[in-house]
């Protein structure tokens, strides 16, 4: 099977120019972006469709041509993508689950020790001309890790990195998956509801489905230690987020650190960019440099092994 490639939004992923796509495959067409109108006739000719959290609905994918074999989405989540409509067309689509496991740990960690130490709080008031915590007292919370209590909602390769570097730092650590397991490693798996009501951190690691969207609700958020910290570098849905702001700006939780967010980017007048009980970052957890080009990497592994005939990382 030939491998010719159209990459439908390349800039998503290199957009420094340091992250290309060029040596996926033996001919590639790269498109920095694609409007919906556009989809269908770029696609025209080619066998490997690659994405990067593009939308395609399924009255595209119906519409693509018999050439198409292959939707390779460069990433781990696949919620742009109507996979039904593709098992309808008989085209594969394939993901890339693990390319980026250290970075958005580390990006969980960041989160929950810049909360922590009240970091960006801190950042603010100096913005401000505050110099009270050097000239006064240390106004703001700072707490340890060590001790306390994470949640990981979610054991996939990133929830399991999360709990490794979690457990260097001597936290406590709780979990929930699909199925319920037993208990291993110092990793205790208990329902939902007792995660949320027991964790002193609570870190969300769950693909979007229609089950899981808005899984951390009004209900859930109830459920949460007023000293409780969420933080989500997964998907933005998963939190209601209206229901969020209402309880950090009652302090009903101690704060959230979020990477993604429902609309990314928020709104210009979200509330989230000035509670001081929020950090906010713009989806980095998967933007390190090595990160993407790991990330290519990948996908020029999926087309390789789908073309041999031996097709990895399928999903539909």
């Amino acid at each position: 099977m030939n491998d010719k490639t159209v990459v439908l939004n390349a800039e998503r992923i290199n957009y420094d120019g340091k992250a290309g796509f060029d040596g996926i495959a033996s001919e590639v067409k790269v498109y920095d972006d694609t409007p919906q109108d556009k989809i269908l006739e770029r696609v025209q000719g080619y066998t490997v469709v690659v994405t990067k959290e593009i939308p395609v609905p399924g009255d595209i994918i119906r519409q693509f041509p018999d050439s198409v074999k292959l939707i390779c989405e460069a990433g781990t989540g696949y919620n742009n993508l109507d996979l039904e409509a593709a098992r309808e067309k008989g085209i594969r689509v394939c993901n890339v689950p693990n390319y980026s496991t250290q970075r958005v740990a580390q990006t969980v960690l960041l989160l929950m020790l810049d909360l922590a130490s009240s970091m960006t709080r801190q950042h603010r008031m100096l913005a401000r001309g505050d110099h009270s915590n050097f000239t006064d007292r240390l106004s703001v919370d700072h707490i340890e890790l060590n001790g306390k209590t994470l949640g990981v909602v979610g054991i996939g390769n990133i929830g399991r990195e999360v709990i490794r570097v979690a457990q260097a730092l001597d936290m406590k650590i709780l979990a929930t998956a699909h199925h319920q397991r037993p208990d291993e490693d110092g990793i205790h798996y208990v329902p939902l509801k007792e995660l949320l009501s027991e964790s002193d951190f609570i870190s969300l690691h769950c693909p979007l489905t229609d089950e899981t969207r808005h899984m951390i609700d009004e209900e859930a958020i109830s459920l949460m230690k007023p000293g409780a910290y969420i933080i989500n570098t997964a998907r933005g849905a998963l939190i209601d987020e209206k229901a969020l702001i209402r309880a950090l700006e009652e302090g009903r939780i101690a704060g959230a650190g979020l990477d993604v967010q429902e609309t990314e980017p928020p709104a210009e007048d979200s509330p989230l960019y000035r509670l001081d009980n929020v950090v906010l970052t713009p989806h980095m957890g998967w933007r390190g440099l090595e990160t993407r080009r790991r990330l290519v990497d990948k996908v020029r592994q999926d087309i390789e092994a789908f073309c041999s005939g031996s097709p990895i990382n399928v999903i539909v």
